[in-house]
């Protein structure tokens, strides 16, 4: 070695030596605190796998090489207050980190110490979804938080279609944060908690009694149960006593029920005769061989310690919890950073107490430790050991289980990233993201009461209180709704009494009656009045319309409805001129001139071929019009031989078929039909005229035409009874009533069936139905709709209305109203092709008559002497003759059988006059 290679030796020694004075070595040991209650069933296992976890991590060289992990436990004795002042005690042995708590409200007390001390947690066991990285940074919780629970919760919730569930929970931190992520989670899926059974922590026998016994008095048979594990099983009990357990009854238990079934591996039989039929939520950890191995390790030291309980979920969170710390210390040391403790100045200034806090000490490193920890990524015996943003871990999934025998079968699985499925997670993990509806899926379910049938999951309240039933009274319509009290009559509480009478459970109601009886209530006030929970129902004609759905929820409609028109009418008298009154004046006027102009023509196109239009002046004038006008009747005698003429009168005829078709139904609508007072035709030229509206008041009809149609306010008029309804027309506008009624169809159905002289205008311009009202999320809509529609398929509901709708003989009249005369613009289309294939013709006609003039005369030319004197004077008259308009309308009155003959005789005389004139010329050259 030259002496180059000696120095280059030299300085990276020195280099290596300043760096280690500078980091300092590795400690030689590494506190780390535990933190949970030893006699517990979760403190059970999870004290065991920390243990062996240390050992694991102290046996491993790979992990905190030449540094021993020093655990130190210490026992929260199931109490807030010892648990705290344990976790005081513990921040005094200069812990980097803390294993625990296993209880949530511990965890929201210590947690407030641990962000001043910077002092991580690392908690297997707290679940309370309040507990949030936001308030307490150094919390991380190294289980599934309950949010996911509870969100798993509410898809089986939803899988089943409930909709209000009774929510069983221990009044402390971890249950009230439990149960307030749950109905977060069930209105997401528009379901609810309808009824909530707080049971105080340590509680008896004899309080848990009282708590389900007012919660078996609501609505709801599905519920579910959050609670401590080790006090939990005793509800079931009570539960099985109070016949809660029984057919009918849903029982959905948290993860905390699990551990206590996997724990107690020595349970008696009659533990689970308490618990048949539940639906059980466990924390799901994929099957592995680090799992396998744990867990046989596990069980070979509980038997060699005699540990009669056994492992649950929550010791393998605990074991993977130590190997977090472990990594995050072993990166920590590996960064070159110390392990340093200072004391915080505040606590300094408590040297005059007795509880000695200035030995608490502030982990100078913890923002460091804490980064590191939530770096962590390795593969646990739970799986992936990864956390988000929240710091919570990642991939979030659970079991769901079924008791029922002496254990519990697998019947499913949840997870965040695909919902229920009977697959498991790590499977769908590896596949496309789907959470439809279609998708979810479980296994057969055994119910309480060995019950294979889904429960319906609720009864009518056992509360002694009748549903509170709110029926409008008005003043008018009594054939809906009338009566008071019990005494209640009317075609809507027909419908909903015989829809009670089908259901499937007894359903006491009492009704309540709203309104004076003079003038109409606000029928969304009534629903307003459902959706406060002043009433259960609303019964009666009660449209199911927008506003009122954002407010309650509908029946399935029982009839349907729709807004129509009602105005009057009026009979006309027939006058001795009724037959000109299906056209109009211009009509009549168009209607003659086109019969003389079809005249004409068809004169003009058979004149010259047609021997029966020719004649003297007089005969072929009465002719022309006799044929023009005969063709109405279709009994014109005259044939047509020309092919123009033929073409026209086919076109005619055509036209005259629809002229008196149209004459003939218009003057019959006109003779028979009644007329509109208004001239309103339809919802259109209601709308557009500035003519006051009535409508029903407390109905939406006001509402509907304002906001849909923009009709000014100052345009409605409302109305109560049915005798406003018939004033208000017979006045009219000009006398204070009003030109037409805007209402629903089944009203004016009973309108007109005591007031004949009014018809309704138009088509039905909306389309809805009438409906019973129910709070938002109520089961009895649903299974009232059933009700409903069992009646129709039944043909009761017809029956019903037939009953209550039955009209008398005046409203038996269903003729037409509004019948109008007949303008130029309903056939200003057929008249202007009419005219066009007439003028066509003519056209056609002249040209050919034209053609034949010149060939006439051109044969007239040439038949006549051609000597040279004479050949002016013939120029002359031949070019007087062409010119003559007198001579064309001559050769148009001839005859064209006999141009033909004179042209045909012109053509032989000039052949004999060339074949002599050339017989001629041979002679004299001879």
């Amino acid at each position: 070695m030259d002496a180059a290679q000696l120095v280059i030796l030299f300085l990276a020694l020195a280099a290596a030596t300043r760096a280690a004075s500078s980091s300092g070595a590795r400690p030689s040991e590494v506190t780390v605190g535990a933190l949970f209650t030893y006699d517990s069933t979760i403190g059970r296992a999870a004290q065991l796998a920390i243990e062996l976890a240390v050992d694991d991590v102290n046996a491993d060289s790979k992990v905190l090489p030449g540094t021993q992990l020093n655990l130190v436990p210490q026992d929260t004795n199931c109490s807030g207050f010892l648990g705290t002042i344990e976790a005081l005690r513990l921040m005094e042995k200069s812990v980097v980190a803390v294993i625990g708590p296993q209880s949530s409200g511990i965890g929201h007390v210590i947690s407030h110490a641990v962000n001043e001390l910077h002092v991580p947690l690392l908690s297997f066991a707290a679940t309370d979804p309040t507990l949030s990285a936001s308030e307490y940074p150094y919390f991380i919780r190294t289980t599934i938080s309950d949010y996911f629970q509870m969100n798993a919760v509410a898809s089986i919730v939803d899988y089943y279609q409930w909709k209000r569930v009774t929510a069983i929970f221990v009044d402390d931190d971890y249950g009230r944060g439990g149960v307030e992520a749950l109905g977060d989670a069930l209105a997401l899926k528009r379901a609810k908690i309808s009824y909530k059974a707080a049971i105080p922590p340590n509680s008896n026998t004899d309080v848990i009694n009282d708590v389900l016994f007012r919660a078996n008095m609501m609505e709801s048979r599905v519920m579910v149960v959050h609670v401590n594990p080790d006090t939990g099983m005793r509800i079931f009990s009570v539960a099985k006593n109070l016949q809660m357990m029984a057919s009918g009854y849903v029982w959905i238990v948290t993860d905390w029920l699990a551990a206590v079934l996997d724990s107690s591996a020595y349970r008696e039989l009659k533990d689970m005769g308490y618990i048949q039929g539940l639906i059980v939520l466990r924390q799901h950890i994929p099957e592995s061989d680090a799992k396998d191995k744990f867990i046989s390790k596990w069980n070979n030291v509980a038997r060699n310690r005699n540990i009669t309980s056994g492992l649950n979920s929550y010791g393998f969170y605990a074991y993977d919890s130590v190997w977090a710390v472990a990594r995050a210390v072993d990166k920590f040391l590996s960064s070159g950073q110390q392990i340093n403790f200072s004391t915080d100045p505040r606590l300094q200034n408590l040297n005059d107490s007795t509880l000695h806090l200035s030995t608490l000490k502030i982990f100078d490193g913890g923002e460091q430790m804490l980064q590191q920890l939530l770096l962590t990524n390795f593969t646990g015996v739970t799986g992936p050991v990864q956390f988000d943003s929240d710091h919570n871990l990642v991939r979030p999934a659970y079991d769901i289980l079924n008791v029922a025998g002496s254990g519990s079968r697998l019947i499913g699985y949840w997870s965040n990233y695909s919902g229920l499925s009977v697959a498991a997670p790590e499977i769908l993990y590896q596949m496309p993201r789907n959470t439809s509806t279609s998708a979810q899926h479980l296994h057969d379910v055994v119910w309480p009461g060995d019950s294979t049938t889904k429960p319906q999951g609720w009864v009518f309240p056992n509360t002694g209180q009748p549903l509170r039933v709110g029926v409008p009274i008005k003043a008018s319509f009594k054939e809906l709704v009338s009566g008071r009290g019990d005494n209640m009559s009317g075609y809507c509480i027909e419908i909903f009494n015989a829809a009670i009478k089908l259901l499937p459970y007894p359903v006491p109601y009492q009704f309540i009656t709203i309104g004076d009886g003079t003038k109409n209530p606000s029928y969304i006030d009534i629903i307003r009045m459902v959706a406060a929970n002043s009433l259960d129902a609303a019964v009666g004609d009660f449209a199911i319309v927008r506003n009122g759905m954002q407010l309650a929820e509908y029946t399935q409609p029982y009839i349907e409805s729709g807004l129509v028109i009602v105005a009057p009418v009026k009979h006309v008298t027939s006058s001795a001129w009724a037959f000109l009154e299906p056209f109009t004046l211009e009509m009549w006027c168009v209607t003659v001139a086109l019969f003389i102009l079809v005249g004409v023509v068809v004169w003009l196109l058979e004149h010259r071929t047609n021997e029966e239009f020719r004649g003297s002046p007089r005969r072929q004038v009465i002719t022309m019009l006799w044929f023009s006008f005969s063709t109405m009747f279709f009994a014109h005698r005259e044939n047509t031989v020309s092919t123009l003429g033929r073409f026209v009168l086919i076109i005619w005829l055509f036209v005259v078929l629809i002229i008196t078709s149209s004459y003939t139904a218009s003057l019959t609508s006109i003779l028979t039909v009644q007329q509109l007072s208004t001239g309103i035709t339809g919802i259109d030229s209601l709308v557009s005229s500035s003519l006051p509206i009535g409508y029903q008041a407390g109905k939406f009809t006001k509402r509907y035409l304002s906001e849909n149609f923009n009709v000014p306010l100052s345009r409605l008029v409302p109305l109560n009874t049915i005798q406003e309804y018939a004033d208000a027309l017979n006045r009219g506008p000009k006398y204070g009533g009003v030109a037409a009624i805007v209402d629903e169809k089944p009203y004016i159905d009973i309108f007109l069936s005591n007031y004949c002289k009014f018809r309704i205008v138009g088509e039905e311009f909306t389309k809805e139905g009438w409906g019973f009202a129910f709070q938002r999320d109520s089961p009895l809509a649903a299974d009232l709709s059933t009700a409903i529609l069992q009646l129709s398929e039944s043909g009761q509901l017809q029956r019903i209305h037939d009953e209550w709708f039955s009209r008398s003989s005046c409203s038996s009249d269903d003729s037409e109203v509004g019948a109008t005369r007949l303008g130029l613009g309903s056939f200003w289309g057929l008249f202007l092709v009419c005219a066009l294939i007439c003028l066509f013709a003519l056209l056609v006609f002249f040209i050919r008559v034209c053609w034949q003039y010149n060939q006439y005369s051109s044969s007239e030319a040439a038949g006549e002497p051609s000597a040279g004197a004479a050949g002016p004077v013939i120029r002359q008259r031949r070019l007087s003759r062409l010119g003559s308009f007198k001579e064309l309308i001559q050769f148009v009155d001839k005859k064209e059988e006999e141009i033909k003959k004179t042209m045909k005789r012109r053509s032989s005389d000039k052949d004999s006059q060339a074949a002599g004139f050339s017989y001629a010329q041979s002679v004299a050259s001879a």
